[in-house]
């Protein structure tokens, strides 16, 4: 019965194994304000020293002006080779372009049920509202617009938040994610409709951060080569430790948390545990082979790491990467390598 199940299986809020809590229990509001203060007094103040001053690091012009040609590097994106020269010299070139101070930059957001989990004090819901609150002040504290597109997994559309610039633009960003809450029973996450639709939205070359657990349903890959083909794409995938491996916690009842379907399970069954590590580690080979597919750089973030951790490894990886590029360190297509991850376990 495991095997037929989509994902790994999430404990029943209303008896859930100890230290386990889920969005049920979390039905406080965010003062977005607070929030914001906190967040700029411990995460940003570090992420500022990693940074210091090189902006582009994280962030990625769009501007469009050549610059320069030079020689083809085995880490440059082919897209950018230049085959009028290539072909009149007989050595690839490619074109490089003078990048503006300019970022819009876009929040794909996948609120669905099963964000809502964690198995400690902090679930992968309130770990998106955190990054996003971050990535939000960092762009338009230097004047730049961010946007979002919110997706709850139901079948109504999807809620559009235009891209713009300030301080009151994050609050009201904060407030609407925070209040797009998933109603008890809905479909499976369909991510591919979420990436659909954004290319619909996002009209102008921009930075996308698709804020997800990736717990969805199949055939969503085309999509996401589709978006990282206009777009710089940087995917940020959640997850909790217990999606990985289940502990050994007796008979126990878990619930889908986008279906409602409930089912009772001994996990002190050390068969059962292996079958769910299996399954995990299938999902997360066939994860990471998808985005690396796609070419698109990978931020995780895991509910028992502080995010600025996560966040300073990641700028650190971009950091390097770009050293060994000679510079340019793009969103996500900077090198063909395989994607890079913010947390390692």
């Amino acid at each position: 019965m495991f095997g037929l199940r989509k994902r790994p299986p999430e404990p029943v809020a209303a008896q859930p194994p100890q230290g386990v809590v889920t969005d049920a229990l979390r039905s406080v509001r965010v003062d977005p304000e607070r929030l914001l203060r906190r967040l700029e007094w411990t995460v940003m103040r570090r992420l500022d020293g990693v940074l210091q001053g090189d902006y582009r690091t994280l962030f990625r012009g769009a501007g469009f002006d050549l610059a320069d040609l030079r020689e083809y590097l085995p880490t440059d994106d082919v897209r950018h080779i230049d085959w009028n020269v290539t072909a009149r010299l007989q050595v690839p070139h490619v074109r490089e372009h003078q990048e503006d101070r300019e970022v819009a930059a876009w929040l794909l957001m996948d609120l669905s049920g099963s964000v809502g989990f964690g198995s400690g004090e902090v679930s992968k819901r309130t770990l998106a509202l955190e990054f996003a609150a971050v990535l939000a002040r960092l762009l338009t504290r230097r004047g730049n617009r961010i946007g979002a597109l919110l997706h709850t997994g139901d079948e109504r559309s999807n809620t559009l938040l235009p891209a713009r610039a300030g301080r009151r633009h994050v609050l009201h960003l904060l407030s609407s994610i925070d209040a797009a809450r998933p109603a008890d029973q809905t479909p499976s996450t369909d991510l591919a409709r979420l990436l659909g639709e954004s290319m619909a939205s996002i009209k102008r070359r921009s930075a996308v951060f698709i804020v997800s657990d990736f717990i969805s349903q199949p055939g969503w890959a085309p999509a996401l080569s589709l978006l990282a083909r206009r777009h710089d794409v940087v995917a940020v995938r959640l997850f909790d430790p217990l999606e990985l491996a289940l502990p050994d916690l007796g008979l126990m009842a878990l619930k889908d948390a986008e279906t409602g379907e409930l089912l009772w399970v001994d996990s002190g069954d050390a068969g059962f545990r292996e079958r769910f590590a299996r399954i995990a580690a299938e999902r997360e080979a066939a994860l990471r082979n998808t985005l690396a597919q796609s070419g698109i750089d990978c931020l995780e973030l895991a509910t028992d790491e502080a995010l600025d951790e996560s966040l300073v490894r990641f700028v650190q990886l971009r950091k390097r990467r770009a050293q060994l590029a000679g510079g340019g360190a793009g969103l996500g297509k900077g090198s063909d390598a395989e994607p890079s991850s913010g947390v390692q376990r």
